[in-house]
C-alpha cells in the first residue's frame, strides 16, 4: 500500500511539474506576453530549474531549450525514484530509462494538450470571455487550428478539439504502450 501511494505521489508532482516545465517552452514558442498571469505562474514555478540551466542552453529559434532539458532532467529524476522504488537495480536496465525518460517527457506533453484542449473547449461553453481564453486560444492554435481546416464548423460548433482529443488519446495509448514493453515497471 505504502508503495502505491509513493507511486502515486511522485507521478502526480513529477507530472505537474513536467507539465509545467514543457508548457514554459510551449508559451516562449507561441510568443506569450510575460505580462500574462498564466505566462507569470509558470515561470514563478519553474524558474529555480530552468534560470540556471539558461547559463549554460540557450534559446535557439524559439524554442528554450533550457525548459526542455529541465523537463528531460525531471523525467529522468522521477524514472530513477519509480524504478528505486521498485526494488529494481538501476545498472541492470539503464538503456531503457534513457528511452522511458524521453517517453515521460512526450506523455507529458501529450497530456499538456489534453488538459489545455479540454479547459479552452469547456471554457468557450461556460465562460467565453474568461480573461485565460485569449492565452488558452493561441496555446492550442497551433494543433487546432490545421484540423479546423479539415472538419467545417457545424452550426457553429467546433468539433476540431474533438479530433485533437482522439488523435492525442491514440497517440498517448501508442507511447504508453511502447513504455510498458519496454520496462518491467511499466511506468
Amino acid at each position: 500500500m505504502f508503495g502505491d501511494i509513493a507511486r502515486f505521489l511522485l507521478n502526480t508532482v513529477f507530472t505537474l511539474f513536467g507539465a509545467a516545465l514543457l508548457l514554459r517552452a510551449w508559451l516562449q514558442f507561441v510568443r506569450m506576453p510575460a505580462y500574462n498571469p498564466v505566462t507569470h505562474t509558470v515561470l514563478q514555478v519553474t524558474n529555480w530549474l530552468v534560470l540556471p540551466l539558461r547559463r549554460i542552453i540557450p534559446g535557439v529559434r524559439g524554442i528554450d531549450w533550457a525548459s526542455v532539458v529541465a523537463a528531460l532532467l525531471s523525467s529522468l529524476v522521477y524514472v530513477l525514484l519509480i524504478v528505486t522504488l521498485a526494488g529494481i537495480d538501476v545498472t541492470g536496465v539503464l538503456p531503457a530509462l534513457a528511452v522511458v525518460t524521453v517517453l515521460t517527457v512526450v506523455k507529458w506533453a501529450l497530456n499538456l494538450i489534453i488538459w489545455m484542449t479540454i479547459v479552452m473547449a469547456l471554457l468557450s461553453w461556460l465562460n467565453p470571455h474568461s480573461p485565460v481564453m485569449p492565452a488558452l486560444y493561441q496555446l492550442t492554435a497551433p494543433f487546432l487550428n490545421p484540423l479546423r481546416r479539415i472538419i467545417p464548423q457545424m452550426g457553429g460548433l467546433d468539433l476540431s478539439p474533438i479530433l485533437l482529443f482522439v488523435i492525442v488519446q491514440v497517440l498517448l495509448m501508442i507511447v504508453t504502450h511502447a513504455e510498458i514493453s519496454l520496462t518491467t515497471f511499466g511506468i
